[in-house]
């Protein structure tokens, strides 16, 4: 019983993926997503919310049936078992925290820069997100353990000035704002930016991530997962309709980098600014930190391993230092080379390619989880056209980002077959 005691309960379990999807990814990439929905933003957020729901109904089944806080890499192990395409997508697994990193650290510096009127420059903006960047991985080295104690504080200011932006801003929304246009150039720019946006919805999956350590896992765990998925929802097309509602496609598109903030300057002025341009670097700095020592940490391990120890700390690094280096390397590597709309991008490229194995992985174990075998097929396609649907859109607008995204898998398998030659490193099950 005194075991269970220190396990998370179901609220405590929807609080860790409210927390980290309601955050970060919507400072970031509300002004990306008005340059491509434009009016359409609410309805672009509405959708990914349901393909996001998809997804989750495979993690809800797999995550009740299979407890690891190996999460979706566990999940495919069962599914198509320990080979070439397990260990690549540990590796992407571990590189999606990388990139979701660099857009947290490029959110920080855009944020940064505007709160304190200094001139948004490329020189400016490298040097505010290299320096945040280091700051955090000297933290994770020397005294994670402090940082990680002031993760629930932050979590609570940012959802507070969140609530704050949409209770005083939904009464001075210009109706004409946010009008939805149905013709065929907004319809498809609907369903880009609904790949794009796709990625504020993704940290639903922690819960499965910390499974182990929640109680009653088989009841709790897909409970937390659509709990959480409907309270983001909510909060996030409200989020839209304020931003787009007071501020126009045109204003959100112009101040990208930090468009949050600006969108609360017409119904609380500059102080409403301030008040979110100050939740934005508490949220990006929280999202920075828990990436760094969370869930990358765990990544990094079963991706060199292929297996969890029974005991993990996630917040010390000391077992695989060089991961915390490699990690924070890459990371400032992707923020100085790669635009907010392209780093957003190549994010939810990574995990819709972890998610369509998740997926496969759930139809071959069907039978183990009782889940809907037509469901599963539908969400398989869904997700397969978003993940098309993302590649065009990379194409059309900056084939760089397209083949970066192109080259991160086939670097990622590339070293996995040289790595398993070597190491003849196996993944093998959780046993719980």
């Amino acid at each position: 019983m005194g075991k269970d005691k220190k396990k998370l309960g179901l609220w405590e379990a929807v609080s860790i993926a409210v927390g980290s999807m309601i955050g970060a990814g919507i400072f970031s990439v509300l002004g990306v997503g008005a340059k491509i929905a434009e009016t359409n933003l609410h309805i672009a957020f509405i959708l990914a919310g349901f393909i996001a729901y998809l997804v989750a109904y495979s993690y809800a089944k797999l995550g009740s049936k299979f407890v690891s806080n190996a999460g979706p890499i566990e999940f495919i192990i069962r599914g198509i078992g320990n080979n070439l395409i397990t260990g690549t997508l540990s590796i992407l697994m571990w590189l999606s925290y990388v990139v979701s990193i660099s857009l947290f650290a490029k959110a920080f510096a855009g944020y940064f820069l505007a709160l304190f009127h200094l001139q948004e420059t490329k020189l400016a903006l490298g040097i505010v997100e290299v320096i945040v960047v280091a700051i955090f991985t000297a933290l994770n080295f020397f005294g994670s353990k402090t940082v990680g104690k002031a993760e629930f504080f932050i979590v609570l200011i940012k959802l507070s000035i969140l609530g704050v932006f949409i209770v005083f801003g939904i009464w001075t929304i210009n109706p004409d704002y946010i009008k939805p246009v149905f013709d065929a150039k907004h319809i498809f720019a609907t369903f880009f930016a609904v790949s794009v946006l796709f990625l504020t919805y993704m940290g639903f999956g922690l819960v499965t991530n910390a499974s182990e350590d929640i109680e009653n896992p088989e009841r709790n765990v897909p409970l937390a997962i659509y709990i959480s998925l409907l309270v983001v929802s909510l909060v996030y097309v409200a989020i839209a309709i304020v931003a787009l509602g007071n501020l126009g496609v045109t204003g959100l598109v112009k101040a990208e980098e930090y468009a949050l903030a600006e969108a609360a300057k017409p119904f609380l002025g500059q102080a409403g600014f301030v008040l979110v341009a100050l939740g934005a670097l508490f949220s990006t700095a929280s999202a920075i930190n828990a990436t760094l020592y969370g869930g990358a940490n765990i990544a990094y391990a079963l991706a060199k391993k292929g297996e969890l120890p029974k005991t993990f700390e996630r917040k010390v690094w000391f077992g695989e230092p060089e991961g915390l280096y490699i990690t924070a390397g890459l990371s400032i590597f992707f923020v100085l080379f790669f635009n907010l709309e392209s780093i957003a991008s190549i994010t939810s490229f990574v995990f819709l390619l972890i998610y369509v194995f998740v997926i496969i992985s759930h139809y071959r174990l069907a039978n183990e989880t009782k889940g809907s075998k037509p469901l599963i097929i539908f969400s398989f396609i869904v997700i397969l056209m978003v993940l098309f649907t993302l590649l065009i859109y990379q194409w059309k607008t900056e084939k760089a980002t397209f083949f970066t995204s192109i080259f991160i898998f086939a670097a990622a398998f590339i070293f996995e077959l040289f790595y398993r030659s070597i190491t003849h490193r196996k993944f093998k099950k959780r046993k719980v």
